[in-house]
């Protein structure tokens, strides 16, 4: 498998839905919005996206399997695709410009491609197995920012899972006091994408999906980063909480965890 040219071709197809997400957001009504959840919310355009880039992974890799937001009655296979259509459907039904695509390719336990596109900004972020994470075509590198206090954090707050809010505040808490500061864009996609770039320094949050962290957290990776959950092991994809920062903060960033005594239910 040459997973640089599949790579490629994962961001030509997300380009062609970029464009799709960009047309429809000028045709978005009210009665276009469903909610799935306390604060959970899709769009007939998410349902597109997805068909369309489901049936085109399927063509570039025949036989592999899928975890998608939108069907989860798709099954993991050998290889299997972790798939965002819309990261971001709540800036997207208010007009914000600012979610993204993402896609991730795991073989067997091993995630070996990301990808995360921003239409709006039309840059793309990828990588694969093995090679550099780039954004655009240019090779990135997470941030060389050696402590916590001159660091700038991502984060997103809790839609529907509050049983460790007052964990999660603690520390958000701490950074605001202690840090160059938080941010919130409602993408964990995109907050993995500049994390990977050197645009933020760390980025941290919890009650996540498999596909709001896959590819995003490859990234970080290959950009030279460290990416755990709140405990400090490997199991952020299907683990509902990550960090993710250079590895000069880990360590220090790591011990504002100390409360996530067992992993989130």
């Amino acid at each position: 498998m040459n997973l640089e040219k599949l790579t490629h071709q994962v961001c030509d197809l997300a380009k062609e839905t970029g464009n799709f997400l960009k047309l429809e957001i000028t045709k978005l009504n009210t009665s276009d919005i469903r909610s799935k959840g306390l604060h959970n919310y899709v769009t007939y355009v998410d349902q597109e996206s997805e068909r369309r880039i489901v049936e085109q992974l399927s063509k570039l890799l025949p036989g592999s399997g899928f975890i998608a937001e939108e069907n989860p009655a798709l099954n993991p296979g050998e290889f299997t695709w972790i798939v965002d259509p819309l990261d971001g459907t709540t800036n997207f039904i208010h007009g914000v410009p600012l979610y993204c695509i993402s896609i991730g390719l795991m073989h067997e336990d091993e995630t070996i491609l990301g990808m995360v596109y921003e239409p709006n900004l039309n840059e793309f972020f990828f990588t694969w197995k093995s090679a550099p994470a780039y954004l655009n075509r240019e090779v990135i590198c997470v941030s060389k920012t050696p402590t916590i206090s001159k660091s700038l954090f991502a984060t997103g707050f809790p839609y529907y899972d509050y049983n460790r809010l007052d964990d999660y505040l603690a520390i958000f808490k701490y950074l605001l006091q202690n840090s160059s500061g938080a941010r919130r864009l409602g993408s964990a996609a995109a907050d993995l994408a500049y994390t990977a770039c050197g645009r933020y320094d760390g980025f941290f949050e919890y009650g996540l999906s498999p596909w709001d962290v896959n590819a995003g957290g490859l990234l970080v990776k290959n950009a030279g980063g460290t990416v755990t959950d709140f405990l400090g092991t490997a199991n952020y994809t299907f683990g509902k909480q990550i960090i993710a920062t250079n590895n000069l903060i880990y360590k220090d960033f790591l011990k504002l965890f100390s409360a996530w005594k067992h992993e989130l239910n």
